[in-house]
């Protein structure tokens, strides 16, 4: 009887060879092709095809003009200087790990002055789930990317934003007195992590990581969860792979 993990690995090792396979013909080609070329040639089943064509479309390294796809801006990227990466480059691929290990939303956001923006964001695929919009300003006292990202902050940084900032309440359970928002922050210092349990919507807890670059804070990476799904051992996986994905960060 065949193994059924050798079969996983080999069906995975065979989607690799056909995805390096249609970058090298497509780009070999000094014109567009049309998907049932490139099916033709490689010998590719067009519903497999499909897919692969999508992700290599959607990760820039084909781009699709009707029913046509040529090389795309991607490609120039894997030839980059590290200098030529940008921070959502560095966070895209981590982010999207993270989002396949635990099947849920998982983001990374950056600060502008008194509010975050998530620059990468993969949703769960649970019918169940949240959606974090990206490029959206968000306050930053209301979810867990934007306490972690104010428990950074030195001490007068942070009494500036308590004097300049009005902190709008979006659920029952949002937290807005500046002495429990400290209390929060303080805790926050201590465990290396914020939660928030309804505080933006209803529903969902957020638990965020602050990312930081030799050793210089550069934005969060954060987690979103139903509630309904949410228990001590999830916590507990969740927090852990914050932890190494920041480090791996850290580390680029």
């Amino acid at each position: 009887m065949a193994d059924a993990g050798n079969g996983a690995q080999s069906s995975q090792v065979k989607s690799a060879t056909r995805t390096l396979d249609i970058i090298e013909y497509v780009v070999a080609h000094n014109r567009p092709l049309v998907a049932q070329e490139i099916a033709t040639a490689l010998g590719i089943p067009v519903s497999s095809l499909s897919y692969l064509l999508s992700t290599l479309v959607e990760r820039e390294y084909l781009v699709r003009d009707a029913r046509r796809y040529s090389a795309g801006p991607g490609l120039a990227r894997l030839q980059a200087s590290r200098e030529g990466f940008t921070l959502a480059d560095r966070a895209a691929p981590l982010v999207r790990t993270l989002r396949v290990q635990l099947n849920e939303t998982t983001s990374f956001f950056v600060r502008h002055d008194w509010e975050i923006e998530a620059i990468v964001t993969e949703s769960s695929e649970h019918a169940l789930r949240y959606s974090v919009p990206q490029g959206r300003r968000l306050p930053m006292h209301a979810l867990a990317a934007g306490k972690v990202l104010l428990a950074s902050l030195e001490a007068d940084e942070l009494d500036r934003y308590f004097a300049e900032v009005q902190r709008e309440v979006f659920t029952s359970e949002t937290v807005t007195d500046e002495k429990r928002l400290r209390a929060q922050l303080d805790e926050a210092r201590h465990t290396g992590f914020a939660m928030t349990d309804e505080e933006f919507s209803r529903g969902i807890v957020g638990i965020g990581k602050l990312a930081t670059m030799g050793g210089v804070p550069v934005g969060s990476l954060s987690v979103a969860v139903p509630k309904v799904r949410f228990d001590d051992d999830l916590h507990a996986r969740v927090a852990d792979l914050l932890e190494r994905t920041a480090g791996l960060l850290e580390e680029s």
